[in-house]
């Protein structure tokens, strides 16, 4: 059967424009994130379940901690990325993430009070959940180029969906008879098959997307620099402060329908939590993969980046007013799917698109401190805000709705920021990315 009568690539062609050298590298990256959020999609209930052993405060203290061990951890990756061959970097961190779940495997087995482990478990896979998707993207944006990112990133996105599609059903209907322990192990597992992948998309790089010219620095060197460049080029650029502003502003709608939905479920069993959990997984990536696969690219195309990267703010902040004059969970839980699959489907290919204009530097060293020191910080801070409010001035849903929609409208502002500087005039944005990789280099030798 001929490449052009394939019905795969005939479908991808007809979804996102592909062209036909570009098949291997998509269906490769979208195999490589369907089995790393599966992964992930078999370890999230497990952690979201235990919450509700916990009063608000208590989790509040955990995403506290889970700040500060985001934070060490990112600028080890830091070190990690100046000094190891850059081709053996994104393996190297999945095979680590797959060693860590079999240590929390075996210490829970071994325990008879499982309390801490529990609560280390839970910081240590939230930990987890940011990273491992932040090395992915990264991955990505140094693979394809501007263009070719506009018209594919949303169907490897799509993969993402399919993942927590697959993941989150084994849990979903197994929990009770695997035992959450051995969840861990197939997690730890699937982590593993992504590794050969990425060597293959490495090769393809050069020899089929002709991309091997987008950096001076071969895959065969590390990266070098100041390990903690990331954290300078960060704080010394508004482009990059804009974008973690717009996370931060996400973490606050996630923190405030995170904690309600916890506390509506805390009556449940442990493995009942689990089991809601997941189902609403299932249900944000049904919706995520249809939007994924036949609608982002086309409001790309059609609207623009700034309607596109600020269409989800909108739709939560109308979401949270009607929250506001009707609240009840199953508004909640509605929420949380439009919130969730609009992030997935929309959101984040749009907003993964902007590093496509960056070097590897910025990539590697600048987007994790972005994409996980400041979605904690936000993690962070907005638990606090949501204890204030519900424990210290006994505020109801309603009530928090209405700031929460406060929130979204301010996070809807900073998407058409980011959405117009991406949309700039191509000389001039040429002009700005000169400066920061400039500002990238000199940092880099402090």
């Amino acid at each position: 059967m001929t490449a052009s009568n394939n019905p795969i690539t005939n479908f991808l062609k007809t979804a996102s424009n592909i062209e036909e050298r570009e098949v291997k590298a998509v269906l490769s990256s979208f195999l490589f994130v369907v089995v790393l959020m599966s992964a992930y999609y078999i370890l999230r209930p497990v952690r979201d379940a235990m919450a509700s052993d916990w009063t608000d405060a208590e989790v509040s203290w955990l995403w506290t901690l889970n700040f500060f061990i985001s934070t060490a951890v990112v600028a080890v990756y830091g070190i990690a990325v100046s000094r190891f061959r850059f081709r053996l970097l994104v393996p190297a961190m999945y095979g680590i993430f797959a060693a860590s779940f079999v240590i929390f495997y075996v210490l829970g087995s071994a325990a008879t009070d499982r309390t801490l482990i529990d609560k280390a478990f839970y910081v240590w896979v939230s930990v987890f959940s940011l990273f491992h998707i932040s090395v992915f993207w990264s991955f990505m944006s140094d693979l394809f180029n501007k263009e070719q990112a506009g018209r594919l990133f949303s169907i490897i996105a799509a993969g993402a969906s399919v993942g927590g599609l697959i993941g989150p059903s084994i849990p979903s209907f197994f929990s009770a008879s695997l035992g959450t322990d051995n969840l861990m192990l197939i997690a730890s597992v699937m982590l593993l098959i992504p590794i050969p992948i990425i060597f293959y998309l490495q090769s393809l790089k050069s020899t089929d997307l002709h991309n091997a010219d987008l950096e001076l620095t071969p895959p065969s060197e590390p990266i070098g620099g100041n390990p903690f460049a990331g954290f300078k080029l960060f704080f010394s650029n508004p482009y990059l402060l804009a974008i973690g502003l717009f996370i931060f502003l996400y973490t606050g709608i996630s923190s405030f329908v995170y904690f309600e939905l916890k506390n509506l479920l805390s009556e449940l069993s442990r493995a009942e939590r689990t089991a809601v959990w997941a189902q609403m997984d299932l249900a944000v990536n049904i919706l995520s993969i249809a939007t994924g696969l036949f609608a982002t690219s086309r409001i790309v195309g059609r609207f623009g980046m700034p309607v596109t990267i600020a269409l989800v703010p909108v739709m939560i902040c109308i979401g949270l007013l009607i929250l506001a004059v009707s609240p009840f969970l199953g508004a909640v839980v509605a929420l949380q799917v439009i919130r969730r699959a609009g992030n997935y489907a929309v959101t984040r290919p749009a907003r993964e698109m902007l590093f496509t204009r960056v070097d590897r530097e910025t990539r590697f060293k600048a987007k994790p401190v972005i994409d996980i020191v400041a979605y904690r910080g936000g993690d962070m801070l907005m638990a606090w805000l949501f204890t204030g409010l519900t424990q210290g001035l006994g505020l109801g849903l309603a009530a928090v709705a209405v700031v929460g929609a406060g929130i979204a409208a301010l996070w809807s502002l900073v998407g058409i920021y980011l959405g117009r500087w991406f949309e700039r005039d191509d000389t001039e944005k040429q002009d700005a990315l000169k400066t920061m990789g400039s500002m990238g280099h000199k940092n880099s030798t402090v």
